[in-house]
């Protein structure tokens, strides 16, 4: 619970900072978050130590930087550095995760029951990429018995089926390379995902390390799901949906590259370029008997053997 309500008081605090032009006291806060946390329930530990750290993580994190006004007193959002998507997509996500967890709200929005997982690093992981730091941690694999320690250059994070991943460039363990090896040769470093729910003691370094930003957008440009294809050809792939899938298809593309080649009373014909990952196997092979796979014939035949062999558990 200590995460949930951490997340909760920085978007009180951040709400309250907002509201108020000429900012914040210390006193004015406590009293502020008393009110909320009994309201949802939560045991409230709050101190003038605690408050200064979360107004510097609401700087780093959600993008509000407040600042002392010695004429009022007060705290106050420093607007000239204000970050234009300072109410973004990050707050979103953990206002929706603490709204996800309150009881109280169960009959009022209806989640999955699978809740998504790994966010109990999400905060940590979104102060070491605002930051520019290396990050270590102890990485399970499902196909591995032991965990292993990895060092990484954080990127960024990305949801996918339910599962939040850290996207990172690493210089440990697998490619065998120390940190100067890997900052020294002009070669561009792979991204990779790691699934937060496998992630374990965490440590944010002091070292700073600048980032080949670049990397990220090449890596899953031509991706579907969380695996990078930086060094992959991209293959355009034709798919046939039937008249009433097409019209989900229509709403909410596949992929960014989505062309409509045909759309008629017969069927949906879509065009997207992309190299076909693990994840997009498993994207087409869920729409069933609504989609065909009209070429490549590499990824056809490959369609055609998954349904072969999935077909065999049933005999």
């Amino acid at each position: 619970m200590a995460k949930l309500e951490q997340i909760q008081r920085l978007l009180y605090i951040a709400e309250l900072l907002k509201s108020k032009p000429n900012g914040i006291t210390y006193e004015e806060t406590k009293v502020f978050l008393e009110e909320k946390f009994q309201e949802k329930g939560f045991e409230l530990k709050f101190s003038e130590k605690t408050f200064k750290r979360d107004r510097n993580l609401i700087g780093e994190i959600l993008g509000l930087e407040s600042k002392y006004k010695k004429g009022f007193g007060t705290f106050a959002l420093n607007n000239d550095e204000l970050e234009e998507d300072s109410e973004g997509t990050l707050e979103d996500v953990l206002l929706i995760e603490a709204y996800r967890k309150s009881k109280r709200n169960s009959k009022i929005i209806l989640f999955e029951k699978r809740e998504p997982k790994g966010l109990y690093h999400f905060t940590d992981f979104v102060d070491a990429i605002k930051r520019h730091r290396i990050v270590s941690f102890q990485y399970q694999k499902f196909y591995e018995n032991q965990p292993e320690k990895r060092a990484v250059v954080p990127y960024a994070l990305k949801e996918s089926q339910n599962r939040w991943y850290l996207l990172a460039t690493d210089f440990s363990v697998e490619n065998k390379k120390s940190l100067e090896d890997f900052t020294s040769n002009n070669e561009k470093p792979k991204i990779k995902s790691f699934g937060l729910d496998r992630i374990s003691n965490v440590e944010i370094h002091h070292t700073r390390q600048l980032r080949n930003d670049e990397i990220l957008d090449e890596s899953f440009k031509n991706s579907f799901g969380v695996s990078s294809t930086l060094n992959e050809v991209p293959q355009e792939i034709i798919l046939s949906f039937t008249p009433h899938q097409g019209k989900y298809i229509k709403s909410l593309p596949l992929h960014h590259s989505q062309e409509i080649i045909t759309d008629t009373e017969k069927e949906l014909r879509i065009k997207v370029t992309l190299y076909p990952t693990f994840d997009f196997t498993q994207e087409i092979l869920s729409h069933g008997r609504n989609v065909t796979v009209i070429s490549p014939k590499s990824f056809r035949k490959h369609i055609t053997n998954t349904i072969k062999e999935m077909s065999e558990n049933y005999k």
